[in-house]
């Protein structure tokens, strides 16, 4: 079940407004409006905690401010999660799925504080959802291709309070009023430039890329002297929700590959709790989503931690990485020029 309705909605218009127009009268797509909308108090809950920042309440005086939001974080959504018509729920702090109401139709995957580590330096952090029909087996929920999430969205704790939300049909933009406290749509169909010139990627791993990341790397660094015949530029914060919503509005290339150090041999970040969700949310806005060699949306989680490389980004440049990957002609081995150009080698 799609969950039905494709009414526009005016900018200015409430969540609430918004979910009533996205959502039918059908049993799931009403479970799925409820759901959204427990989540979203649950980041109101956690954006007011992270704003108190070091005056925050803590329970022992020597706990940190990470420790203190992570753990209320946690705290936040699991309450949502158990107010919601959702049967499984999938914590990235967590080992196992854990069954709340059997009954219920929903699936829900959540990192409840993404780039905590980011907070002390005042670094935007966020939330990061998706949600699936259940199936009959707790894990099977969560482990099967991405394209049959029902909703995906992320928040982001910074300047301001964001909400972004896709339901299979483009992707919305909210902002938290503060004078009301209620998320307000500002962006109703939020789409992703294909001309910008900037790259995301953590240069300190250079030396242990595979080839065609180096290569693509290696193209963008050389700029105007190099085959792109174009000047990029290189941004890098380290919180995947603050990346994304760069990416998304001011369009870009985010990577994030796997490498030869150990344990990241299959990627770094987690495919159902992070790489996932950002892929749905990312096609919604007309950009696209692979691991390097496979549409993320395609791919089947092999364990609810299981990690995954992740590129997204404008479309394409994302397609131009996968080519990277695919044809010998950008196989940094299979072309001499890469072997002695680029700016990141000795």
């Amino acid at each position: 079940m799609t969950p039905g309705g494709t009414a526009d909605m005016a900018e200015g218009s409430t969540l609430e407004q918004w979910l009533d127009s996205q959502c039918d009268a059908q049993e799931g797509a009403r479970a799925l409006s409820a759901t959204l909308a427990i989540l979203a108090d649950g980041v109101r809950r956690l954006s007011a905690m992270i704003r108190q920042g070091d005056l925050i309440e803590r329970p022992a005086v020597n706990a940190t401010l990470r420790s203190v939001l992570e753990n209320q974080a946690a705290r936040v959504f699991r309450a949502s999660a158990e107010a919601a018509p959702v049967a499984h729920l999938a914590s990235a702090d967590d080992t196992d799925v854990v069954t709340l109401d059997d009954a219920a139709p929903l699936a829900l995957a959540i990192d409840p504080l993404d780039a905590s580590n980011g907070l002390d330096g005042n670094v935007p952090t966020g939330t990061i959802f998706s949600i699936y029909p259940k199936a009959a087996d707790p894990l099977a929920s969560f482990l099967r291709p991405g394209r049959e999430q029902w909703a995906a969205g992320y928040a982001m704790y910074g300047g301001r309070t964001l909400l972004v939300l896709t339901l299979g049909r483009g992707t919305a933009v909210f902002t938290l009023d503060p004078a009301t406290d209620t998320f307000i749509l500002t962006d109703g169909a939020l789409t992703t430039p294909e001309d910008a010139s900037a790259f995301a990627i953590n240069a300190a791993n250079y030396r242990h890329w595979e080839p065609p990341v180096r290569a693509y790397i290696d193209d963008c660094v050389e700029g105007t002297d190099g085959p792109r015949d174009k000047e990029f530029k290189m941004r890098w914060v380290g919180s995947l929700v603050a990346e994304t919503h760069r990416i998304l509005t001011q369009g870009g290339i985010f990577l994030y590959p796997r490498d030869n150090r150990p344990e990241h041999e299959r990627g770094t970040l987690r495919r159902v709790f992070g790489a996932m969700p950002i892929a749905l949310i990312t096609e919604q806005a007309g950009g696209g989503a692979t691991d390097g060699d496979h549409r993320l949306l395609d791919t089947v989680p092999a364990s609810l931690h299981a990690r995954a490389p992740l590129v997204f980004g404008s479309r394409k440049k994302v397609e131009r990485v996968k080519r990277y990957h695919d044809d010998p002609d950008f196989n940094i081995a299979g072309a001499p020029l890469f072997g002695v150009r680029g700016l990141f080698r000795g």
